[in-house]
């Protein structure tokens, strides 16, 4: 009898073996993976097949696939006021044709228009964003929108919720948005004082929903009176405010936008609120006629995992491609897959001046020593890549030419590209450009240049322990 019971496990044991096999061979896109998840699968009875179906398989975009279906997570536009056909207006900036086949790019994957009329601002540090927000709320006559990954409860955090307060109390409908983990960073949660005074308030995916550590809203939005917006890279805390003796603290920038782009973002941000609340909000008050206020041409590029492209990695790519002169780019979080390491190097071989700045001392020290395993092979190539001292730098900027940016929440990482949902910009504007490349100037001014022989001359033990972690770059 025991015999039987050990001829039936086997035959169960190598059932699910062979079967997990079978599945990466269907559903794996790289066939590297798919290979190695086969192998492990028939190589290692039981334990093979139950780390495929633990860490193998990306349940991610299912998930997100399946909420959109039931109605949960809306797709495209369609609920909302449908902007007039833009594409005949639109004329690109002198001297920017040449990057009309980006545009067509961004205009096949994003449903998002490319619309004009725009002015968008840069603002540094807590110091200059944080006023300018707080001035609008202080403003506001008919509806704030506030979405933001970490809301702290410091003097920042309590300035703000003081703040929407106050708006409430005049009238003006207050909606918040924090994410299910963000809001976890301080204590008492922003979401109890917020509800305390009487602010509508909702969180996106709380954990008691589901451990999803990934599919986090990274999104930082503030839409005032659905004219003015303000988006960028900046939580809202004490932590952004630079000139304070605080080894914490945090530089980025954020952004002011006018014009009609602010329509598309408050779209972006009711989105987000018919899925955490299944209050679907389509009124027309929230998408008052904008009138234009600059030369800016700009798209809101709304990504997550619930989209049916990789949008913002394929923008990436198509700006990498029309690069003529030189590509600059700032972000924290450096992890580059094969194909955007591809593409970075193909753009230098071109003759394309490629810039990367990077934090000398990451938050993330797991982070910054994966980066590190993957930087010789493009300092190999003649891409520069600079650190950037101390205090952390939390700024993401892609600069184009002198014509395009994008700017907004992501970084690049596969969290940002695959996991997260994100909100950028991408911007065709000179002026916009021409202010950020100086701000880039004077970082790179204050930054060190790191050599290939600088790499190579790593200690084996910190080579050991940057490959290491880079072996876990899809998780990062």
């Amino acid at each position: 009898m025991d015999h039987l019971f050990f001829a039936i496990a086997v035959v169960i044991v190598a059932g699910f073996s062979v079967l997990s096999a079978g599945h990466a061979l269907i559903m794996k896109r790289d066939p590297r993976s798919a290979l190695g998840w086969i192998t492990i699968c028939l190589t290692i009875p039981l334990i093979g097949a139950l780390s495929y179906w633990s860490m193998g398989v990306n349940r991610i975009f299912r998930r997100a696939r399946k909420w959109q279906e039931s109605g949960r997570r809306l797709a495209g536009s369609e609920y909302f006021r449908a902007f007039p056909e833009h594409d005949a207006a639109i004329v690109m900036p002198p001297g920017a044709e040449y990057m009309g086949e980006l545009r067509r790019l961004a205009d096949r994957v994003v449903s998002a228009p490319l619309v004009g009329g725009n002015r968008v601002e840069p603002l540094e540090n807590g110091e200059e964003a944080y006023p300018a927000m707080l001035a609008a709320i202080a403003a506001a006559r008919d509806s704030i929108h506030l979405s933001t990954y970490i809301f702290d409860t410091d003097g920042t955090g309590r300035r703000f919720i003081a703040a929407l307060a106050a708006a409430a109390a005049r009238g003006v409908t207050v909606r918040v948005i924090i994410d299910g983990i963000g809001e976890k960073y301080s204590f008492p949660r922003a979401r109890k004082l917020l509800e305390r005074a009487g602010i509508q308030v909702a969180r996106f995916l709380p954990l008691r929903q589901g451990i999803y550590m990934n599919l986090r809203s990274h999104r930082k939005l503030l839409v005032v009176d659905g004219l003015k917006a303000y988006s960028g890279g900046m939580n809202i805390g004490d932590r952004h405010l630079v000139n304070r003796p605080d080894p914490t603290a945090v530089k980025d920038l954020h952004f002011v936008v006018e014009g009609t782009v602010v329509g598309e973002l408050q779209r972006v941000f009711l989105e987000d609120w018919h899925f955490v609340t299944g209050e679907l909000l389509d009124d027309e008050r929230y998408f008052p006629a904008v009138p234009p206020t600059g030369e800016a041409l700009a798209r809101a590029i709304g990504d997550g995992p619930d989209k049916e492209f990789r949008k913002l990695q394929w923008i990436l790519l198509g700006a990498l491609s029309r690069a003529t002169r030189h590509v600059r780019i700032m972000t924290p979080y450096f992890i580059p897959d094969r194909t955007l390491i591809a593409a970075l190097v193909t753009t230098a071989l071109r003759g394309v001046e490629v810039t990367l700045i990077l934090p000398e001392r990451n938050n993330l020290p797991y982070v910054h020593w994966a980066t590190r395993a993957y930087l010789w092979e493009l300092l190999q190539q003649g891409i520069r890549v600079f650190y950037q001292p101390p205090p952390f730098v939390h700024t993401k900027l892609l600069l184009v030419d002198g014509l395009w940016s994008l700017i907004g929440s992501a970084n690049l990482d596969p969290r940002s590209l695959r996991l997260n949902f994100e909100l950028n910009l991408e911007v065709y504007d000179r002026e916009l450009s021409g202010r950020l490349a100086r701000h880039f100037a004077a970082a790179l001014a204050k930054s060190r240049e790191v050599t290939l022989a600088e790499m190579d001359s790593r200690p084996l033990s910190e080579k050991l322990r940057d490959s290491t972690a880079k072996l876990f770059s899809p998780y990062l």
